[in-house]
């Protein structure tokens, strides 16, 4: 396992000169259908992306974003920008030229990798807002070229920003997230608390790695660890999903809840309600259990036969499909975090789950509830530690809006996350839905939507809900 003593100080460059010390030669960075670039040859591009941006007069705290889907040139080319103090600036691939264009106006984006296949979305964009464009997969340029500036040494800082992640491309006002080297190098680090990785662990990644959960626990907690990381090639469907788990036979696999949920509802509870025969054993708690486990077993041959850690995060997962997960001895692991804190705030390893709550703390982070509801303890999740932002860039109002004051019940300086929750002894987090979304009822009761929603998206007719207030009433909306 990885520590600070390890890298000195909390960096991406030292965080990449250590891997290349301990794991040159291991397998690094693959397409599902590639041969893996080794972490020396990853490091090689690391020089090659950071001298290509010197030669165009990029310099330290410049902005250079990467809109692409995920691949080993991705990480490599993250690495080259920050490690010459450059600030990296990720955008979903799923972004429309219109959301894109706000990003790089409000950020003042000098230089964008870009994808080939994502290339048609932005190259219509006036040279005034993209004057240069480098395409990913090859690292040609596509707009602009080299000035020729001397290559020169750049010292990186923990506190200095390493990347601005846009919660939402919105025409709109910005939202662009700050976070430090020492955020999300710290985060990797901690996370190894939850579970440990190490050189031998392969990792199927197909969520996209502009999303900081993906990003901190899906690249940088396994380059630091100089595990090998496989990216698939299409979308992630069943149709490449399930050959890529077959092919790779992972240890980890990083996922949000619809996947597991879609699985469970439309493949396993339809298969253990076959028969008449078998609705009557499934009813039965005894049996259940033991159909689970055997479905179970199927489950992991299905992901590969080597699944050691099957990370859930993103949203909350259905407490249904947790007891299923249980049962079966699958090993899946619950997280929970935002993209302000980088994103880890609290999880559960798969040998501690819990179903229907998240976890412990993570080790160095501080959690506290404010203004509780008195009889339930269900109150706001607030959150301080090295994981929490700078702030929003170029919005300090909005910054400071998210951040307690002296007025609050825990003093000022912690991070107001926006969802409620409770504290289990003080330490194991329990998350009742979003603040903004509770509905205070005529008799005064707090309404939690989020719960509602949970029991109809069971109905096997039910694909999604949401439960809003229309005159007085609850309306449930359904597809």
């Amino acid at each position: 396992m990885q520590t600070i003593k390890d890298l000195k100080q909390y960096t991406f460059p030292a965080l990449l000169n250590n891997t290349l010390s301990k794991f040159s030669s291991r397998p690094a960075l693959s397409f599902v259908n590639g041969t893996p670039l080794t972490y020396e040859q990853i490091g090689s591009k690391v020089k090659e992306v950071s001298a290509l941006l010197h030669s165009l007069g990029i310099k330290k705290g410049d902005k250079v974003s990467i809109f692409s889907t995920s691949m080993p040139n991705w990480g490599a080319s993250y690495f080259g920008i920050v490690n010459m103090g450059a600030i990296a600036v990720p955008l979903l691939p799923d972004f429309s030229a219109v959301e894109v264009t706000s990003i790089l106006t409000h950020a003042q984006v000098s230089v964008m990798f870009v994808a080939e296949k994502l290339w048609n979305k932005v190259k219509d964009l006036s040279e005034d807002i993209l004057p240069i464009v480098i395409k990913l997969d090859d690292l040609t340029f596509l707009r602009g070229e080299p000035e020729g500036f001397t290559i020169y040494d750049v010292e990186v800082l923990e506190e200095d920003t390493a990347t601005i992640i846009y919660t939402s491309g919105t025409t709109g006002r910005s939202k662009g997230v700050e976070l430090t080297h020492k955020n999300l190098v710290w985060t990797a680090i901690q996370c190894q608390t939850v579970h440990r990785v190490n050189q031998r662990d392969k990792c199927l990644s197909f969520l996209p790695l502009s999303h900081v959960y993906e990003f901190t626990i899906g690249f940088v907690l396994i380059v630091l660890n100089g595990g090998c990381i496989y990216y698939l090639e299409r979308p992630p469907t069943v149709s490449s999903l399930l050959p890529a788990f077959k092919k790779i036979r992972p240890t980890i696999v990083l996922s949000v809840p619809m996947i597991m949920e879609k699985i469970y509802k439309n493949k396993v509870f339809p298969t253990l309600n076959k028969t008449e025969f078998s609705k009557k054993l499934y009813k039965n708690p005894f049996f259940q259990k033991i159909m689970h486990k055997i479905a179970g077993s199927q489950l992991k041959k299905t992901f590969g036969g080597r699944i050691c850690f099957f990370g859930i995060g993103g949203a909350k997962i259905d407490t249904k499909v947790e007891y299923f997960l249980k049962d079966a001895k699958f090993p899946y692991a619950i997280g929970y975090g935002l993209t302000e804190t980088s994103p880890l705030l609290a999880g559960s390893s798969p040998k501690e789950t819990i179903p229907g709550t998240v976890g412990p703390i993570l080790r160095g982070v501080e959690l506290a509830i404010i203004n509780p509801d008195p009889e339930t303890g269900i109150g706001e999740v607030v959150a301080r530690g090295p994981n929490v932002m700078k702030g929003y860039y170029k919005e300090s109002e909005l910054t400071k809006s998210v951040f307690t004051t002296e007025n609050d019940s825990v003093g000022a300086g912690w991070f107001k996350t926006g969802d409620l929750g409770l504290l289990h002894n003080g330490m194991w987090l329990e998350l009742k839905g979003r603040l903004k979304n509770m509905i205070l009822s005529s008799s005064g009761e707090n309404i939690y939507p989020e719960d509602i929603e949970f029991v109809l998206n069971q109905h096997p007719l039910v694909n999604e809900s949401l439960v809003v207030e229309e005159e007085g009433s609850l309306v449930a909306l359904v597809q």
